[in-house]
């Protein structure tokens, strides 16, 4: 059985995890509209993992007999500077997620819940991916600039994204 203190932890890792999902959905729209389609769909293929990282915690809180109590969801940012700063805000998004899950890990550990600390070790292990991801992104960039030619052929990469 889960406890009240971590379901209500957990309950709120799954408002962020939505959260995420329309940050990186709101960032795929951007990229749509100033027609880097690579860029928007690895924004969206982002999107799509929050989704079911935000469903893995909710299978995982009724599997342990607790309550998913859904909350409101704050509207993400819709206009960005540049590419690079779309990529910057995605890292640092990311950061914050990875602190967000070693509180929940600390908090598991404080009450005891083993299984919660299993689960959220794959989070611990994800969440090393994506900000290497996120980062090696922001590294091309930086690499690249705002040349034409290589932002085209960047972008081009970008689409070739599959699931990760």
């Amino acid at each position: 059985m889960l406890n009240q203190t971590v379901q209500d932890a957990l309950n709120k890792q799954i408002q962020y995890e939505q959260h995420a999902a329309h940050v990186y959905l709101s960032m795929s729209a951007y990229f749509e509209a100033i027609n880097l389609a690579g860029c928007a769909h690895w924004m969206r293929k982002q999107s799509e993992e929050e989704v079911e990282h935000a469903m893995k915690i909710f299978d995982f809180v009724n599997d342990r007999g607790g309550r998913v109590q859904l909350q409101a969801i704050d509207a993400p940012p819709t206009e960005f500077a540049s590419v690079l700063e779309v990529f910057e805000k995605a890292l640092a998004h990311e950061q914050k997620v990875t602190g967000l899950i070693n509180q929940l890990y600390e908090l598991a550990i404080q009450e005891k819940d083993y299984p919660t600390q299993v689960m959220l070790q794959w989070f611990i292990d994800e969440q090393v991916e994506e900000e290497k991801n996120v980062g090696q992104v922001i590294e091309q960039l930086k690499m690249i600039g705002t040349q034409g030619t290589a932002l085209y052929m960047f972008d081009r990469q970008l689409a070739a994204r599959k699931e990760d």
